[in-house]
């Protein structure tokens, strides 16, 4: 990884753009010696290994990616290597992509298929995320890289709560990949944070009306949520995406008590809201403790990590079962908003109604970040440029140093003159 106060050194720009601008520490990145496969491979692997799944187990595997090396070929169909031995390949499912959104979406169809009549009976596993790499510029500070893998299957510890969700879309080209030679995207920033709060206000109201027509809530709001998680592209913007969870209750119930202090905001229509900077500072400041008590511990890997695009909301629920012991989050109400760009998005809740004890003890969250290796700025600029000449490359054999990974990671070998792929792995011990 590499420091974001270093980085900021090393850019020439002001004290506290990336740390507090941002809300990052550190940057998670990898050189030319992984690539989405490999590092959905490693994610996956030590995830059977540490919980003691079977992959005979196993009936269908949804990928989550936005990360693309193969314009056919789905990341899933090179996850099936490691079903070989288990002699399982009657697996369903295959990559969802559309931004940030398709881990969620991956999700939805695992859970889908298991609440249906096609249930074989099996479990379902969820792999969901991205390399995020961005030009050389005021972007690249926001990049990252991460895997998530979510098991489905009955009396899980975590309920999903059906039908409670509420999804907004529209078309907009606010972050989007054009350009297939290269990795990096192309981005409108200012809109693209727009488009985000947008998608809450839409988002966030659906689940409202969902929760009180099927949960028999009156007058549902924040109150009704125990902890909410949201998609982190860079922590700051989390912050904000709670203001904006502050606006719409007060929008619902502008009369109440808890919104005396923000009263001169009640002319301000919803589209003139949007790019108030008086007003979103103002909801920030009305939301701090809830910020506090309901989304900050679930920040920690989007800090430490970076923006893990399909993978970002779920390293935040991760984070939550890491940061919150199990006494205060049995039977609570935990929600989650998922944002891709383009855009797609969602608001849905699981109840917490079994042990998590175990799966943060599993997860090893602080502990795994502690382990990474820190390198310099210039080193982190040196892989990029590396990952950027060497991207699409046909006969091609990685420099990146083995030796530095973990053990049980697995890396590329090499691309052959038909761009096929050969993948090893570093030795468990």
């Amino acid at each position: 990884y590499v420091d974001q106060v270093e980085l900021e050194q090393h850019d020439g720009v002001s004290a506290g753009k990336y740390t507090i601008g941002l809300g990052q520490s550190k940057m998670a990145f990898c050189d030319d010696r992984e690539d989405i496969s490999s590092v959905c491979m490693t994610a996956v692997q030590g995830f059977m290994e540490k919980f003691s799944v079977s992959y005979s187990d196993i009936g269908r595997l949804e990928v989550g990616t936005e990360t693309i090396i193969d314009k056919s070929k789905s990341t899933k169909t090179v996850l099936m290597k490691l079903f070989e031995e288990s002699g399982n390949f009657s697996v369903e499912g295959i990559d969802t992509t559309n931004a940030c959104y398709g881990g969620t979406s991956a999700l939805f169809n695992a859970c889908q298929w298991m609440d249906s009549a096609a249930w074989d009976g099996r479990l379902a596993l969820v792999v969901a995320g991205d390399i995020a790499v961005y030009a050389s510029g005021n972007a690249r500070p926001s990049g990252g890289c991460g895997v998530t893998c979510i098991l489905v299957g009955p009396n899980a510890p975590l309920a999903l709560e059906f039908p409670l969700r509420g999804t907004f879309m529209e078309h907009i080209y606010d972050f989007y990949k054009p350009n297939l030679s290269s990795e990096f995207p192309t981005v409108d920033g200012p809109l693209s944070v727009t488009s985000y709060v947008r998608a809450v206000d839409h988002a966030y109201t659906a689940y409202l009306d969902k929760l009180e027509k099927f949960g028999g809530v009156s007058q549902a709001s924040l109150k009704d949520i125990d902890y909410i998680v949201f998609h982190s592209p860079y922590t700051k913007q989390v912050v904000k995406g709670l203001a904006r969870i502050a606006y719409n209750d007060f929008l619902r119930a502008p009369e109440s008590e808890t919104f005396a202090e923000v009263q001169q905001f009640k002319e301000v229509t919803r589209e003139e809201s949007y790019g108030n900077k008086v007003l979103e500072k103002a909801f920030v400041g009305l939301s701090k403790s809830d910020f506090a008590a309901k989304t900050e511990p679930s920040l920690l890997a989007a800090r430490n990590i970076g923006n893990m695009y399909t993978g970002s909301v779920f390293f935040g629920l991760a984070s939550l079962l890491t940061e919150v012991p199990f006494e205060k989050l049995e039977g609570k109400r935990v929600a989650m908003f998922s944002y891709g760009s383009g855009c797609a998005a969602s608001l849905y809740s699981f109840r917490v109604r079994a042990d998590t004890s175990d799966i943060a003890a599993t997860i090893r969250l602080n502990e795994r970040l502690d382990m990474r290796t820190k390198v310099s700025p210039v080193e982190f600029e040196r892989a990029m440029e590396l990952r950027e000449k060497t991207h699409n490359a046909q006969e091609y054999e990685p420099t990146g140093n083995v030796d530095e990974l973990f053990p049980g990671t697995y890396y590329l070998q090499k691309i052959d003159s038909m761009w096929r792929r050969a993948y090893g792995r570093t030795p468990l011990n």
